[in-house]
């Protein structure tokens, strides 16, 4: 698994900088996800003209805001000094080649490779939040719920493997492209220059066409999960539920079904990185 192992030796090598910044972005999600509960308990307060549940409310979100304000000061800084010391090792491993083209478009990748770590590993830390989190607290509410959040986990996983199966195949013909690029400019042919850019408009577009059958599909189970889920609890509970709790189960079903959609770009996304590391051959000193 090259994509795990390079990560692993990233990690290893920066690991004071880089357990400080998702250290500061799991408490940021932490606060995104009990915002919901603290809203609904605020609700419920208010309408029996109370304001404690609006104080805690307010609390919570100042802290999040915070720790928000924090993270994004912090992850610049670490990714910048990251990819710098990682494409330098690379470019300086690779000085004496002649395939200049190859070469440019590993540097190229390898901001692909850093931008993994920066935003695609906080959409995943953010999905775990988002569904196992949102499971958790949607237990206090209603258990039938969480019960239909489960079942459709399985459906989108039999989805998920399919897309990123494809999504591989598509990603290794588009990169395949990118590496001839320079060589191809530098032959001044004009028909040759556009033959390669059609072909890497090609690639692009079928990732996108697939993209977009993906999130039709995803969203279409999204709607099932919010109409099932949203009857079974009127069912159950009937006219005990108050208007804060609807504002709660509502808010973690749309935070449970943003993790579900989150699952097959992830899986895209590694199948990506680790058509990357294998191009660039990314050895442990480059860490």
């Amino acid at each position: 698994m090259p994509g795990f192992n390079a990560l692993k030796r990233i990690f290893i090598k920066h690991k004071y900088r880089l357990v400080l910044t998702y250290s500061l972005f799991s408490l940021e999600m932490f606060g995104s996800l009990v915002r919901p509960y603290f809203l609904g308990e605020a609700v419920n307060d208010l309408i029996k003209g109370s304001y404690r549940g609006l104080i805690l409310l307010a609390l919570v979100h100042f802290a999040y805001l915070t720790v928000g304000t924090l993270r994004h000061m912090v992850d610049t800084r670490t990714y910048t000094s990251i990819y710098t010391a990682l494409v330098t090792r690379i470019l300086s491993r690779r000085f004496d080649d002649d395939d200049i083209s190859r070469l440019s478009a590993h540097s190229t990748l390898a901001r692909e490779f850093i931008d993994f770590l920066e935003f695609d590993l906080n959409f995943i830390i953010e999905a775990v939040y988002n569904i196992i989190g949102s499971l958790i607290l949607l237990i206090f509410y209603d258990r039938a719920v969480v019960l239909v959040c489960v079942a459709v986990l399985i459906p989108v996983s039999l989805i998920s493997y399919q897309y990123g199966r494809k999504m591989k195949r598509l990603s290794q013909l588009k990169n395949d492209e990118l590496e001839l690029q320079v060589d191809v400019i530098s032959t001044k042919d004009i028909k040759e220059i556009n033959r390669h850019y059609s072909l890497l408009s090609r690639w692009q577009i079928r990732i996108s066409d697939r993209e977009a059958w993906n999130f039709g599909v995803m969203e279409l189970l999204v709607l099932v999960v919010i109409a099932v889920s949203l009857f079974v609890t009127a069912y159950h509970s009937g006219k005990t539920l108050q208007a804060g709790d609807i504002i709660g189960i509502y808010t973690y079903l749309l935070k449970f079904v943003s993790g579900l959609d989150t699952i097959p770009y992830t899986v895209q996304r590694y199948s990506n990185l680790k058509d990357i590391t294998q191009r660039i051959e990314l050895e442990a000193e480059d860490f």
